[in-house]
């Protein structure tokens, strides 16, 4: 008999298959898509607005094999079988959610699509920000770029301004792009109303009872690595488009507090 690790990792396969099987019979590809463990960010775009050439200007010049995966995208039946080798036929799956991601970014600023983000914001679908300060409050997802494949999704916070890492894993994989740079600051923008209310409180670090004095080099040496970083490449980015997780996969990790 196989050992154990062996009858997972076919248990995942027949899971990831059913699931695609499930795909072809119920409901639409967006909704699949979207209903995917790790996919919690995604909100389903509106078929129509797909279909509006205008809305996709320019992406067919980021997505290989283009016009296949927008036919998937929208459950457009097609002889792939007989036109695509197995290997294109997996390519053309990867560019279908390649395409869905980025007009994603794009419907997500629109009124339609922030409802659609406000309903999961106000559920805290994107995750809590970890800062005690905050007190739980609900964080919204950015990009670091607006092309594909330069940075993962990030996570913002409206009350301390902060940007964290997602607290999954499987989420912390998507790319950034698909959520785009302008998201979550046009949503604020839009819906002053929905703006928390800075910290009141900020933490101190003390020994033995004492504050911390600022020309220590306990200061210094902490804004001297700032200074640092920020004069080097952003984190976050990887050679591959990937960035590297933390192997601990336990909570969020803060990139910067502005």
């Amino acid at each position: 008999s196989p050992p154990p690790d062996a009858d997972e990792e076919e248990e995942e396969e027949e899971e990831e298959s059913s699931e695609i099987s499930a795909s072809d019979e119920d409901g639409s590809w967006i909704s699949w898509f979207c209903s995917l463990r790790g996919n919690e960010f995604f909100c389903e775009v509106d078929e129509d607005y797909i279909q509006d050439d205008f809305n996709l200007t320019g992406l067919n010049g980021l997505v290989p094999y283009y016009d296949y995966a927008l036919d998937m995208v929208l459950d457009v039946e097609m002889p792939m079988e007989d036109s695509l080798t197995e290997e294109q036929q997996e390519i053309v799956e990867s560019a279908a959610e390649m395409l869905y991601g980025l007009i994603h970014a794009r419907y997500i600023l629109t009124n339609r699509g922030m409802h659609a983000m406000y309903e999961k914001y106000r559920s805290a679908s994107f995750g809590r920000c970890p800062h005690v300060f905050c007190q739980g409050q609900p964080v919204l997802p950015v990009g670091l770029s607006d092309l594909p494949r330069n940075y993962t999704v990030n996570v913002f916070c409206p009350r301390c301004h902060g940007l964290f890492f997602p607290k999954s894993t499987r989420q912390a994989n998507i790319d950034g792009a698909y959520f785009g740079t302008t998201f979550p600051h046009l949503y604020l923008m839009t819906h002053p109303d929905m703006i928390p209310v800075k910290p009141a409180q900020r933490y101190i670090p003390r020994v033995y009872g004492f504050r911390v004095h600022r020309s220590s080099l306990y200061y210094r040496n902490h804004e001297e690595a700032q200074q640092h970083q920020g004069s080097g490449r952003g984190s976050g980015r990887h050679g591959d488009g990937r960035r590297r997780r933390d192997k601990s996969g336990g909570g969020h990790r803060q990139i910067s507090n502005r």
